[in-house]
């Protein structure tokens, strides 16, 4: 067989193919905010951004978000779906989880969790 009869696929059926491909998958997509520091500005920018995914139609809440009673991030959370977070009483403590129960039920497209990494209290799933 030569090589002038082999049929190349035009760039549009590549295009449709990999459209075909992103609507039909099913895995997530995880995006870690980084500091060098406390108080650089990972919140904000998580809720900046998640501001920009809902204006572009993405159905999206807020699973956890410690603000530090920082104003400006505070102001952020609005116009955004809040899950209420667990109250969770701890060694004399009350600890806020996430509510991944609710979170699951509702079934959003996208879900910022921030401050994820901590210990659990015992008996807590993650």
């Amino acid at each position: 067989m030569a090589e002038d009869d082999i049929k190349r696929p035009s760039p549009e059926e590549l295009l449709e193919v990999a459209n075909q491909e992103t609507n039909t998958q099913k895995k997530g997509k995880l995006t870690i905010y980084l500091g060098y520091a406390p108080g650089v500005g990972k919140t904000y920018a998580m809720l900046y951004d998640a501001h920009l995914r809902k204006k572009d139609g993405v159905d999206i809440v807020v699973g956890y978000a410690e603000t530090h009673n920082r104003q400006e991030t505070e102001k952020l959370l609005e116009g955004l779906e809040v899950i209420e977070p667990l109250i969770v009483d701890y060694k004399g403590l009350k600890l806020k989880e996430v509510n991944f129960e609710k979170i699951l039920e509702r079934k959003p497209q996208l879900v910022v969790i921030d401050e994820l990494a901590h210990t659990n209290p015992p008996g807590f799933k993650n």
